[in-house]
């Protein structure tokens, strides 16, 4: 029993949750190329990526794996784009700080995906049954260079609105 469910029903919580934030993530990202905020896709992924890292130090284990490590590193990066985001409101340097923060745990939680992937999918494990094989390595080093090019991008054309812009646009939209 974990937090009064089940294992296998935590395990699914926790994928589910996984998959949520890396599906909001994606279009969070693909939306910063696009200067758009996307606030509801940003909170959800935001949400679902945090609880994802949190949840996963729930599993029971003796000692500190490398998933730990991840999952620690995520919650900063979380942390960090938190706060660029809804205390400093994308303002100065919180802009790339966010786009380069979200786009880290966006690519953290697919780093984990496609761990999992490699040890759980039948037709996936036996290409890598120790993770350090070829097909492993080649994947995880495309998609470092897809989440640098695509942190690249983002952070050189993500400019959203001015503050001032956006309360102002939110002021109407609450009058009408």
């Amino acid at each position: 029993m974990i937090l009064g469910m089940s294992t296998s029903t935590f395990t699914l919580v926790h994928v589910v949750l996984s998959l949520i934030g890396i599906l909001s993530g994606l279009l969070v990202v693909i939306g910063t190329l696009g200067a758009k905020r996307r606030t509801g896709w940003t909170a959800l992924f935001l949400a679902t990526t945090v609880l994802t890292s949190v949840t996963g130090f729930f599993f029971p284990r003796d000692q500190l794996l490398p998933s730990h490590i991840v999952g620690v590193i995520s919650l900063v990066a979380l942390a960090v784009a938190l706060v660029a985001r809804y205390v400093n409101r994308l303002a100065g340097a919180s802009r790339w700080i966010y786009v380069l923060a979200a786009v880290l745990a966006l690519y953290l939680n697919v780093f984990v995906g496609i761990v999992q992937a490699f040890q759980k999918v039948p037709f996936l494990h036996p290409l890598a049954p120790t993770q350090s094989e070829p097909p492993f390595l080649v994947t995880q080093l495309v998609v470092l260079a897809i989440f640098i090019a695509l942190g690249i991008a983002a952070v050189i054309r993500f400019r959203p609105e001015p503050v001032q812009r956006v309360i102002a646009a939110d002021v109407r939209r609450a009058g009408s």
